[in-house]
């Protein structure tokens, strides 16, 4: 029974066929029944059954799930001796191995596969002996990382080794909380949401951890805690807009990705391929190890330039796979990318004003690429505090609304969603550096990250099927244009006042925090929608 229930309710076993097991969406249930009614009619029975509705939903555009069983063994007997067979091969089966195995991931990393993985299973399953849900194992894993952040910013040399081991601790039981829930079938909305955000919640309190311990030692690392944040979000935005570009595109083939696929069959490259990119598990392994024999400068200078150059790696192949493939993107895909974009009033009335200008005749890339340029190179360059940071802040505001103002349909479109937060986070990071008051880089730093967690929370409806934030809240929160403006004008205003940037900085923080927070949470714990967690492509 558990064989069965585990080929049928469990969504990991890709399509492939399963004698006597075939499951369809409740939506599916009046294909179903024409279908039943047609194989009544022609007489079918027995084993020929299965094929027929499967043959009959598929003709009828419903899509089966054939669930793969591989060891496991579910099958209808029809006779007495096909009984005692089937009962014979289930016997032989060590249903507990095939429980622990299923318990990890298919696809994971090298460190989780070869270093968490052969014993944090046997976690999930004293964990679940004992009644412990996914959920609990979650809530431990985020107070042990944020345990980790405290010790790590005490600044001593004791702290920064507890720190390291804490943090390795909070990743078992983030792999522990999935194989719970995959050992025991406890697969919740709550539980996925949790997953989602708690994993950035932890990482980014670590680095703030990180960077109060330096600052105890007279060492101020907030810059590249904040860089290094930034270039960590940025880069999951490139993955969940390629991954949403694509989702259903039609011709969705390349060059490149049949290269990929030839890589993929040598064996050792997957490997490779997956490590290079520094995923979570050798990335939390770096840091924790870091963490504990050298100072926070060097863990962030390491993470800066590993996950830059995963970054760079895995964009320059998605971009040589857009030029390269012959698809078609859809309206969903068009939607969810100006979702991403997060787009304010600011960009809506540009676009009424501009109208049918020549302005909005260029490429959507090249508005966004000529907006994030232009907005970038005046806070660099110009004073801090200056009209010219305004007056680009204002030209960022008409090129980016004018960048979304058609859909979202071409090859490098994707591009657009993370050229946004690179312009908005980098705008606040640099004006923040560059203004040199005391608390201003620490307050830049609460601001992106509530920022950040309205545009992971944005990604995780969009791939859970619900759509993107009510628009109200994008509208009171000011989109990625309005914040980059206020943050400008801010700057302007206050740039003489001491301390005052920084106090605005902390209260726009907290404000967006409190209206994302609350709205988000209403929606998860409300909602009965399913939620995704994704890092996006391993390669």
């Amino acid at each position: 029974m558990h064989a069965l229930r585990l080929a049928l309710t469990d969504p990991r076993f890709p399509a492939a066929a399963a004698p006597g097991a075939l499951t369809v969406q409740n939506g599916a249930r009046p294909a179903l029944v024409r279908a039943l009614t047609a194989a009544e009619a022609a007489g079918t029975d027995g084993d020929d059954l299965t094929g027929t509705l499967a043959d009959a939903l598929d003709a009828d555009g419903v899509a089966v799930h054939r669930p793969q069983l591989g060891t496991l063994v579910a099958t209808v007997p029809t006779d007495a001796e096909a009984r005692h067979e089937a009962r014979a091969a289930v016997d032989a089966v060590d249903d507990e191995a095939v429980r622990l195995r299923s318990a990890v991931k298919a696809h994971d990393g090298f460190f989780t596969t070869f270093f968490i993985s052969p014993y944090s299973r046997y976690i999930a399953r004293w964990c679940a002996c004992r009644g412990l849900t996914p959920n609990q194992v979650t809530t431990a894993s985020l107070l042990t990382a944020l345990i980790a952040a405290g010790c790590a910013a005490t600044g001593e040399r004791g702290g920064y080794i507890a720190a390291g081991v804490l943090l390795l601790v909070s990743f078992v039981l983030d792999c522990t909380d999935g194989q719970l829930a995959r050992y025991a079938l406890k697969y919740s909305t709550m539980g996925a949401w949790l997953d989602a955000t708690f994993d950035r919640a932890k990482e980014y309190a670590f680095y703030a951890g990180l960077a109060l311990g330096a600052a105890r030692d007279g060492d101020d690392v907030w810059a590249l805690a904040l860089g290094a944040m930034i270039l960590m979000t940025c880069r999951h935005v490139v993955d969940f807009s390629f991954n949403e570009a694509n989702h259903d595109a039609t011709a969705n083939t390349s060059p490149t990705a049949a290269l990929s696929d030839r890589l993929d069959s040598l064996g050792w490259t997957v490997w490779a391929r997956r490590m290079i990119i520094l995923p979570i598990g050798e990335r939390w392994a770096m840091i924790a190890v870091l963490t504990a024999v050298t100072t926070p400068r060097i863990v962030f200078w390491a993470l800066i330039i590993g996950c830059a150059f995963g970054a760079c790696y895995t964009t320059a192949g998605r971009v040589l796979r857009s030029l390269t493939r012959k698809a078609k993107r859809t309206d969903r895909a068009a939607r969810a990318l100006a979702d991403l974009a997060d787009s304010g009033p600011l960009a809506a009335l540009t676009n009424r004003i501009l109208g049918r200008t020549g302005i909005l005749m260029l490429p959507p890339l090249v508005l966004a690429l000529i907006a994030t340029g232009a907005m970038i190179a005046a806070a660099l360059s110009r004073p801090f505090g200056s009209d010219q940071t305004v007056v680009a802040a204002v030209f960022y505001v008409v090129f980016a609304g004018a960048a979304v103002a058609r859909p979202l349909k071409g090859a490098l479109d994707w591009l657009l969603p993370p050229l946004f937060r690179a312009a908005e986070y980098g705008t606040i990071l640099i004006l923040a550096a560059r203004s040199e008051v005391n608390g201003a880089l620490p307050a830049a730093y609460g601001l992106v990250a509530a920022v950040a967690y309205h545009h992971y929370d944005t990604v995780y409806r969009i791939r859970g099927g619900t759509g993107a934030p009510p628009t109200w809240l994008v509208r009171t929160i000011g989109g990625h244009e309005g914040r980059t403006l206020l943050v400008t004008v801010l700057a302007a205003l206050l740039a003489s006042r001491g301390n005052d940037f920084t106090l605005a900085l902390t209260a726009l923080a907290v404000t967006i925090a409190l209206v994302v927070l609350v709205e988000s949470i209403r929606f998860w714990v409300s909602s009965g929608a399913p939620a995704v967690h994704d890092e996006g492509e391993t390669a």
